[in-house]
């Protein structure tokens, strides 16, 4: 596979790559970072090779790989949220061969190559951004993201559907946490103006949710509690959404410190927690969460 496709693709798309100016970049970094993909991609290969590869590499396939895929997303957030260099390197790497390998698999199978998917995603960002490439007059951040969102509701196939809306949320959130794939709906709708007056129609809707669990775990109906706190959960996503609180990040700090706090106990119980009452443990928690206070303040 020739690596300078990457960057060239088809003659239009040469023409149009010509006009970007790349200022980060100089060529001795841009041969070097070519080399290298280069040499990765050869790798790959030769992992896949039928006769002379690697077993578990040659049985991998799409669906088998997706557990995988999931697993190097989060450890790239992982180490960006832990500011390690050398983790988010290493981590960004496996990411990368997640790339390389669907490409991999699927050239093949004489579907698409690794050369289709970086031409297909340079004229995306060059078709999305005019604002750059095109020299329109400059925008401000909200125009861009409005004219993001047309650009791609004009890529789309006309839809015939009666519930057009609906029908792209449901692909859209299948490859989602359903965290994500919450907010994603509310975002949506609330574009569309199914949304609450103010925020106090949110919080009203919290507990008046938060109602209806209790009256589910009282009645012990599982089934009936499990789709309450589901309602819950919703509706605070919808908080979130309207304070433009970012979600994940809120609910990985309450992880850290929840962890943080129990780490001390474990060390003062000598690893022992076990078989403790749940006086003593509550009491030996507000100590460390007293402690940690005290130490960042």
């Amino acid at each position: 596979m020739e690596i300078q496709f990457l960057l060239n693709g088809n003659a239009g798309f040469v023409d149009k790559s010509k006009q970007i100016k790349t200022k980060l970049m100089d060529p001795q970094i841009k041969n070097s970072s070519l080399a290298a993909l280069s040499e990765l991609i050869d790798i790959v290969t030769r992992l896949r090779d039928p006769e002379e590869g690697c077993p578990w590499d040659v049985e991998q396939t799409h669906l088998s790989l997706i557990p995988f895929a999931l697993e190097e997303t989060y450890e790239v957030i992982n180490a960006i949220r832990n500011e390690d260099d050398n983790n988010l390197c290493e981590e960004l790497g496996d990411l990368l061969l997640q790339v390389i390998l669907h490409s991999q698999i699927a050239g093949e199978q004489n579907r698409f190559n690794i050369a289709d998917v970086a031409e297909g995603i340079s004229k995306k960002l060059i078709r999305r951004h005019p604002h750059v490439f095109d020299k329109i007059s400059k925008l401000t951040y909200q125009e861009v993201k409005t004219r993001w969102e047309a650009q791609k509701a004009l890529e789309k196939p006309p839809s015939f559907s009666s519930s057009p809306v609906s029908d792209e949320l449901r692909r859209k959130i299948y490859s989602q946490s359903e965290i994500a794939g919450a907010m994603t709906i509310s975002k949506k709708v609330a574009q569309l103006g199914f949304e609450w007056e103010s925020i106090e129609g949110v919080l009203n809707k919290v507990d008046e949710e938060l109602a209806e669990l209790k009256d589910a775990i009282y009645k012990k109906n599982k089934a009936e509690a499990q789709q309450e706190l589901g309602d819950v959960i919703f509706t605070l996503i919808n908080i979130a959404r309207w304070y433009g609180i970012n979600l994940e990040e809120g609910l990985a700090g309450t992880n850290k410190r929840f962890l943080e706090r129990f780490s001390i106990m474990e060390k003062k119980l000598k690893g022992n927690v076990s078989g403790r009452s749940i006086t003593e443990l509550e009491k030996m928690w507000q100590k460390a969460k007293q402690e940690i206070n005290e130490k960042n303040h």
